[in-house]
């Protein structure tokens, strides 16, 4: 089995602006309408037995307003009487029961062979009976492929084909690519398909006796800049008999005529022409590897090899001892104090430790390629060209960048296009955000909380007066706005999209339309 390609983002540093400065609030009035709707919009309603933290992501998070990426002025929603509706126009109405609930994370059209297909991104939350020590649920990905068949003259639709993923967190970002051919997943938790799940535990059920006791075969140690391995030899072998092959991605290492002790794909690239290898006095191998990505911590040695063990640098560990403490600080001011939480803002708190980013062969669903996605934390998704997948936006530093993925283009599938200034420490002070959005065309990001208010940051623009900054004394050519829109309404706010004209903001009764940009 192939191992995946390990990846990386690279920001576009034409796309920064280190000396941003902050936005300013504006007064200026937006234009705000309001729609009655004839019937409440449909929410999922959880049973007591549905409380987990994904069941909340799921259903709780859910954006309920749907935009038609090919004609912006248009937003779909389903209301009580399951129609599916276009502000006042009934489209398709859903008559039986559908069972447990699940949300359409996402759908593509395209044709292949000169057969039209329609691909579907199912997401459920569903009783786990195996698992005993988490939550007692699994999230499932349903991806249904609906083609077009022709039965003796008459065009019919029918489910071609059917592949089940399942993880342990709700994915952040779920796309199928335009072709159908593959999809991408962001999750905290990684994802597997069920058959390849099902023939891994076979395969460990007949291994777990013969390795339930066995020791590792090689230790393993990392800094921000090398890797330190250490093998233990037989007392017999001599510096002759072992080969040690280093590569720019691969590591092979042999004693005398044996089968390779270890072997195979390193987890990121090194620089193999300064790569060293000794023999110790207590007849141990040592082999040193120089990281070419330095300060990146790799999660694994090898890719898929379990025969290695872990082990914490003892440097680190000192540097980090005092990090930990029962006690309070009684002296602030001494060598090494103990981290204090209350000194950490908002904008530095996480939930999850790290998210990976999976490109899934449509065929295998094997992983094809995969990005540690470290402390840059998901924001939210856009569709900026309804011909591409949607872009995700992560948190970098303190700004926010919009990734749009290439999957046609493996050696840069994922392509840094827009930056929105300290947008990435601004969301983190609203504690009761629930939806972010940002125009097509970049103009402006969008925030919404559960209730009435909705925030707008406009990227800089020229000023038409002069101004000057307070502390440096130099003129200043542009200025990032803030505006604040407040709904008059009570009830949560449902669904939230943005176009580069407007924002739309849907509650249970109402839809709200905010004018944020005048058209061209």
């Amino acid at each position: 089995m192939a191992a995946a390609t390990s990846c990386s983002l690279r920001a576009k540093r034409l796309l920064l602006e280190p000396r941003f400065e902050g936005y300013k609030l504006s007064l200026e009035p937006l234009a705000c309408y309001r729609l009655g709707l004839a019937d409440a919009v449909a929410e999922v309603k959880l049973r007591d037995d549905q409380y987990t933290l994904d069941h909340m992501r799921a259903f709780g998070m859910y954006n309920y307003l749907h935009l038609d990426s090919w004609s912006q002025d248009n937003v779909y929603y389903v209301d009580q009487s399951g129609r599916v509706m276009n502000l006042s126009v009934t489209l398709i109405v859903f008559n039986e029961e559908l069972g447990s609930p699940f949300i359409v994370a996402h759908s593509v059209s395209f044709v292949k062979s000169g057969t039209h297909s329609v691909a579907v991104l199912l997401l459920r939350v569903e009783k786990d009976e195996l698992d005993t020590k988490g939550s007692g649920f699994h999230v499932t990905l349903e991806w249904v492929t609906i083609a077009e068949m022709s039965k003796e003259g008459d065009h019919q639709y029918e489910i071609c084909r059917k592949r089940v993923l399942q993880g342990k967190s709700v994915p952040h970002y779920a796309a199928i690519e335009p072709s159908g051919d593959g999809l991408m997943i962001l999750s905290y938790k990684p994802f597997k398909s069920i058959q390849q799940e099902e023939e891994k535990l076979v395969e460990n059920d007949d291994a777990k006796t013969a390795n339930e006791k066995k020791d590792p075969l090689y230790y393993w140690q990392q800094t921000e800049d090398d890797v330190t391995i250490t093998i233990h030899i037989p007392q017999d072998i001599t510096k002759d008999d072992i080969k040690v092959h280093f590569s720019p991605e691969n590591i092979r290492v042999t004693l005398k005529d044996q089968p390779p002790l270890m072997e195979g794909k390193l987890h990121s690239s090194v620089d193999h022409e300064s790569c060293t290898w000794i023999i110790k006095e207590n007849k141990s191998l040592e082999i040193s590897l120089i990281k070419k990505n330095e300060g990146l911590r790799w999660p694994e040695l090898i890719i898929g090899d379990t025969n290695g063990e872990l082990i914490m640098d003892t440097e680190m560990s000192e540097c980090l001892m005092h990090l930990t403490s029962e006690e309070m600080n009684p002296n602030p001011e001494k060598e090494n104090p103990p981290c204090n939480a209350q000194e950490l803002e908002e904008c530095d708190a996480f939930l999850e430790d790290s998210a990976t980013l999976c490109r899934f062969d449509g065929d295998t669903l094997q992983v094809t390629h995969v990005i540690n996605l470290g402390s840059n934390q998901y924001l939210f998704s856009a569709v900026v060209d309804p011909r591409e997948m949607p872009c995700f936006c992560l948190r970098h530093d303190v700004d926010a960048l919009l990734w749009q993925p290439h999957p046609d283009q493996p050696e840069n599938m994922w392509e840094h296009i827009a930056t929105f200034n300290a947008l990435g420490y601004v969301q983190a002070s609203k504690q009761d955000k629930k939806f972010m959005a940002c125009a097509p065309d970049y103009s402006y990001s969008a925030l919404c909380e559960c209730l009435r208010r909705v925030f707008i940051y406009r990227q800089p623009a020229p000023l038409s007066t002069v101004l000057y900054n307070r502390k440096e004394g130099r003129q200043v050519g542009q200025v990032a706005k803030q505006l604040v829109a407040t709904l008059e309404a009570n009830d949560p706010i449902l669904g939230f999209q943005a176009t580069n004209e407007r924002l739309f903001v849907l509650t249970a009764k109402t839809l709200f339309l905010i004018k944020v940009n005048t058209g061209n």
